[in-house]
C-alpha cells in the first residue's frame, strides 16, 4: 500500500471513530434511554416531550461541544509543534488558555457572570484576546520561536498570578468553589447557545490554521531555508498565533482550560501520517475530536453522580505521557 493510500486509510478511520464516539456520546448520560428512542426524540420538534428536550438541549450541545474543542485543541498543538519546531509545544504555551481563564475569573469574582448569562464567555474570549496581542507585540513582527515561547509564558505566568490573587482574595467561598470547578474544565451544563457563541471564532481560526500546512513543510528545513524558497515568515507567524488564539480561545470560554490534549494527539499520530506537518493537521483534527469525546464519555460512565471534571481526567491521561515524552527528547539530546 503506497503512502498516500495509507494515509487516506488513516483519515478514513479518524472520520468513522469520531462518527462512532459523537454518536455515542449521545446515547450516554444519566438518563437511560434507549439508542432508537434517542434517536427519535433528537430528530423530533421540542414539542415531543421531556426526552426531546434531553436530546437536543443537552447531550446535541455537550456532543457538538466536545468535537469541536476536541479538534481545536488537536489542529492547534500540531501547528505550534510545526511552526515552532519543538515537540512540547501545545496550545496553552501562547498564554490563551490561561488569559481566557483569567477573564472567566474575574466574571466570576465581580458577579458579572451571575448578571449575564454569557457574561462568563465573552469574558473568557476578551481574555485570550488580549494575550494573543500581547504576546505578538512582544514577539514583533521578526520575533522568531523562542521569542513567541518566552512571551507566552511571561503571559501565562501573569494570567496564573492573577487567578490565585483573585482566589485568595475572593471574599465568597461559593465563589471561589465556583472558579476552582470552572478552570477544572466541563462540557456539562452547556446549551446551543454556548455552540453558536464559539463556532464562529473556531472557524476563523480552523481556516487559519489549515492554510499554512504548506508553510509548515517547508519550515521543516530551517526558517532560512523556507524564506529562500519564497515563505513569507511573517504571514505564517501572524495565522498561527492568532489562529491559535481565535480557535483555542473560543474552546476556553465554552469548556474552560482541558489541558494535553493538544500535546498527546499531535505525538500519537504523527509517525503514522510521515514526515510532512500539512498531512498531520487534519489527522490531528480528527484525533483530538476522539480523545475528547470519548473522554467526556468516561467521565459520564466512571462517575456519573460525582461531577468529575473533564481538565482532571485529561491530566491524569496525559500528564505520565509529557514526562515520557520530555525522558524521551532528553535521550535523544545525550
Amino acid at each position: 500500500m503506497s503512502e498516500i493510500a495509507r494515509y487516506r486509510l488513516l483519515l478514513a478511520l479518524l472520520a468513522a471513530a469520531t462518527l462512532a464516539l459523537f454518536v455515542l456520546s449521545l446515547t450516554v448520560g444519566p438518563a437511560a434511554i434507549a439508542f432508537a428512542d434517542s434517536m427519535a426524540a433528537l430528530f423530533g420538534g421540542k414539542d415531543a416531550g421531556p426526552l426531546a428536550l434531553i436530546m437536543q438541549e443537552i447531550r446535541l450541545p455537550r456532543a457538538i461541544l466536545g468535537l469541536m474543542v476536541g479538534a481545536t485543541l488537536g489542529l492547534s498543538g500540531a501547528v505550534l509543534q510545526g511552526y515552532l519546531r519543538n515537540p512540547l509545544a501545545e496550545p496553552a504555551l501562547l498564554g490563551v488558555s490561561a488569559t481566557a481563564s483569567l477573564g472567566a475569573v474575574i466574571a466570576i469574582y465581580t458577579g458579572f457572570a451571575a448578571l449575564f448569562p454569557l457574561g462568563l464567555p465573552l469574558a473568557a474570549l476578551a481574555g485570550g484576546a488580549i494575550a494573543v496581542v500581547v504576546v505578538q507585540a512582544m514577539a514583533g513582527a521578526r520575533g522568531g520561536a523562542l521569542t513567541i515561547i518566552l512571551a507566552g509564558v511571561a503571559v501565562s505566568s501573569f494570567a496564573a498570578a492573577m487567578t490565585s490573587l483573585a482566589l485568595n482574595l475572593s471574599p465568597n467561598p461559593f465563589a471561589a468553589l465556583e472558579i476552582m470547578f470552572w478552570m477544572l474544565g466541563s462540557l456539562a451544563d452547556r446549551s446551543m447557545t454556548h455552540v453558536w457563541l464559539a463556532a464562529p471564532f473556531m472557524v476563523v481560526g480552523w481556516v487559519m490554521l489549515a492554510s499554512i500546512g504548506r508553510s509548515l513543510d517547508t519550515l521543516t528545513l530551517g526558517r532560512d531555508a523556507a524564506a529562500s524558497m519564497g515563505v513569507d515568515l511573517r504571514r505564517v507567524q501572524s495565522l498561527a498565533v492568532f489562529g491559535t488564539a481565535a480557535s483555542v480561545g473560543a474552546a476556553t470560554a465554552v469548556a474552560g482550560a482541558i489541558g494535553f490534549v493538544g500535546l498527546v494527539v499531535p505525538h500519537l499520530l504523527r509517525p503514522l501520517v510521515g514526515a510532512r506537518p500539512s498531512r498531520l493537521l487534519p489527522a490531528s483534527a480528527l484525533g483530538g475530536a476522539c480523545v475528547l469525546l470519548a473522554a467526556d464519555i468516561l467521565v459520564r460512565l466512571i462517575a456519573p453522580g460525582r461531577d468529575l471534571k473533564l481538565g482532571v481526567l485529561t491530566a491524569i491521561v496525559g500528564a505520565p505521557f509529557f514526562l515520557w515524552l520530555v525522558y524521551r527528547t532528553r535521550r535523544n539530546l545525550l
